[in-house]
């Protein structure tokens, strides 16, 4: 058996979970067709049921007690031994997020056995091995995981989301779970909505214009937002961007956040990080802006401009509306 944790944005099945389930599958073929099992913990929202009948899920376990309205890793974690011992599952696995991570190595740590995080694919059953990311996504490493269960998690977007070829519909079943009161010591007391349609067109922008730590605060971002605009594009950003507060997490590019394929990048203030080059890699042009010529954005890009991107960026906006006009 295997058992997925599975996250809900907004009512629906969260995109990394259908990655992970969609990995799950392809494990579940090449073990002779084991099935695969969901598990929801918190409020569940009418579709999910469904989407995860077409991910090939065969039943949907529910820890759905008022003690998992607010996530706690802790909590999320003892659903999932709940659900182990409910369906006997081999391999335990969750989408590669902040919460994925946490939940399933708390799992590993509570079993004793290893957890292989951000796993892009699984190489053989006997023994079973997987590979992962490591350094930033710059480097893959090939972890045998001999004991049982095996405990991993998927990294984002190594593996297109993709419904079953055959799916019926799937059993709704209560899980019951029971919870000590440290499982509720840390928790989430606030969530606050994002929009994540920008994280969307982002992915399929032909035009990128990144900005990183060299915007110098929230008021930075002007000059680049208009050339992202004057080119058609998107604005994308580094991680301390959004660790700063500066902006939301969904216009972030690299290894936990967007990851980007358009025709042109240009990444203005951007050191060029491992985790960041991790999203921007498969860009097709690269223009990159620093006063650091010797920064790994510069060193790898196609064309490098030495300069204050606060004085370049407004030139050619300049000299772009010049000539449109």
């Amino acid at each position: 058996m295997i058992v997925v944790y599975v996250e809900t944005t907004g009512g629906v099945v969260a995109e990394v979970s259908l990655e992970a389930l969609t990995l799950a599958r392809s494990l579940a073929q090449a073990g002779g067709g084991i099935p695969v099992d969901a598990l929801v913990a918190g409020p569940i929202g009418d579709s999910v049921p469904k989407e995860l009948a077409e991910a090939g899920v065969r039943t949907v376990l529910h820890a759905g007690s008022p003690d998992f309205d607010a996530f706690s890793g802790a909590a999320a974690a003892s659903a999932v031994l709940a659900a182990r011992e409910a369906t006997r599952a081999v391999v335990l696995l969750a989408g590669g997020t902040n919460r994925g991570n946490e939940v399933m190595a708390r799992v590993a740590t509570r079993l004793d056995v290893a957890m292989a995080p951000n796993v892009v694919a699984f190489g053989g059953l006997s023994p079973f091995t997987v590979t992962r990311q490591v350094v930033g996504g710059a480097a893959f490493e090939e972890v045998r995981l001999s004991q049982r269960p095996a405990v991993f998690t998927v990294a984002g977007h190594a593996v297109e989301a993709a419904t079953a070829d055959q799916a019926g519909p799937a059993t709704l079943t209560p899980l019951e779970v029971e919870l000590s009161p440290a499982d509720l010591v840390v928790r989430a007391v606030s969530t606050e909505p994002v929009d994540t349609d920008g994280a969307d067109s982002l992915k399929s922008a032909r035009v990128v214009v990144g900005a990183g730590r060299g915007a110098g605060g929230p008021e930075g971002f002007a000059d680049v937002s208009e050339l992202a605009e004057l080119l058609g594009g998107q604005l994308g950003v580094s991680r301390v961007v959004t660790s700063l507060g500066w902006r939301p997490h969904h216009e972030q590019v690299g290894q936990t956040g967007s990851r980007i394929a358009p025709e042109v990048y240009l990444p203005c203030g951007i050191s060029g990080a491992i985790q960041h080059w991790a999203g921007c890699a498969s860009s097709k042009v690269i223009v990159a802006i620093n006063t650091d010529p010797d920064a790994p954005m510069m060193t790898k890009a196609t064309y490098a401009v030495v300069g204050d991107m606060h004085e370049v960026v407004p030139a050619i906006n300049e000299e772009i509306r010049r000539r449109r006009g």
